[in-house]
C-alpha cells in the first residue's frame, strides 16, 4: 500500500504539488491521469523515493522509500536508457546495482519478450522495445509497488495487450500498482482506480465503479472531467 500525507513539491516558484493527501492499494491497479504539467512525473518521483518532497511524506507498506528498488519499482520512460548498451548489459548493470542475482535478469527478458533481442544495442531498437526494457528494468527486484509513467508509448496492439495483461498479474500478487497515461479508454480497460491530479491537487480517488456516474461511459466522463480541471485550476 502506498500513502502519501500532505505532500507538496515547488520547483522555483511553481507548485507542482500541494497537499497531496492519498492511499493506494496493494491489489489494484490505479490510472494516474491529468494532463500535461499536472503533476503526474512528480508525484512518481515522490513516490520512488527519487526526489523529496518539500513538506508531507511518503510510505508504502509503512516504509519510506528513499529510492529503494525493492519496495518501490519505477518506469519513468526508454529515455534515461544507455544507447550503447545491450539489453542484457543494461539489465545486468541493475541487476548489480540492486544485488539481484543475474538469474533473474533471464527471468524478466521472458517476461517482457525480450530473450530473442537480448544482444541488441539498445540504441537500434523501437520506441516500443525500449518501453519493454524499461519496464523489465522496473520489474527486477519484485517490489512490492510498481509505478509507470506513460509506459504505452510506442507500444503496438500486442504490446498494449501484454502490459494489460501485466498489470493484472502484478495486482494479482499483492503489488500496488499506478500507471499515468494520457490513454483514457485503457485507462477505462486496465484500472480498478482512479487518481485524477490538475495543477498539484487531487480532483479524483476512488474506484472507477464509485467515481463514474451511474449510467455515464467512463470514458466520456473521465474526459469531461479533465477539461472540467482546466477551468476550475
Amino acid at each position: 500500500m502506498i500513502e502519501t500525507h500532505g505532500l507538496a513539491k515547488s520547483f522555483g516558484g511553481n507548485r507542482a504539488l500541494d497537499d497531496i493527501t492519498v492511499t493506494i492499494p496493494a491489489g489494484a491497479v490505479t490510472a494516474l491521469l491529468g494532463l500535461n504539467g499536472a503533476g503526474k512525473t512528480t508525484l512518481l518521483r515522490l513516490i520512488a523515493g527519487l526526489d523529496r518532497p518539500d513538506t508531507g511524506r511518503v510510505t508504502v507498506d509503512g516504509r519510506t522509500p528513499f529510492g529503494d528498488p525493492h519496495l518501490v519499482g519505477v518506469h519513468l520512460g526508454p529515455g534515461a536508457l544507455n544507447p550503447r548498451h545491450t539489453v542484457t548489459r543494461h539489465l545486468r548493470w541493475l541487476a548489480a546495482l540492486a544485488g539481484v542475482d543475474a538469474v533473474r535478469v533471464d527471468e524478466v527478458l521472458d517476461e517482457a519478450a525480450l530473450a530473442s533481442r537480448r544482444r541488441e544495442r539498445i540504441g537500434a531498437l523501437s520506441l516500443g522495445a525500449r518501453q519493454r526494457v524499461a519496464i523489465a528494468g522496473a520489474l527486477l527486484c519484485r517490489p512490492r509497488a510498481l509505478l509507470f509513467d506513460e509506459p504505452l508509448n510506442g507500444l503496438d496492439v500486442p504490446g498494449i495487450v501484454w502490459f494489460r495483461d501485466l498489470l493484472r498479474r502484478l495486482a494479482d500478487t499483492g503489488c500496488a500498482v499506478v500507471v499515468a497515461t494520457h490513454l483514457l479508454s485503457e485507462a477505462v480497460l486496465s484500472a480498478d482506480r482512479v487518481l485524477m491530479v490538475q495543477a498539484g491537487r487531487v480532483h479524483v480517488d476512488g474506484a472507477l465503479a464509485d467515481v463514474v456516474p451511474a449510467g455515464a461511459q467512463p470514458r466520456d466522463w473521465l474526459e469531461s472531467t479533465l477539461l472540467d480541471c482546466v477551468a476550475c485550476a
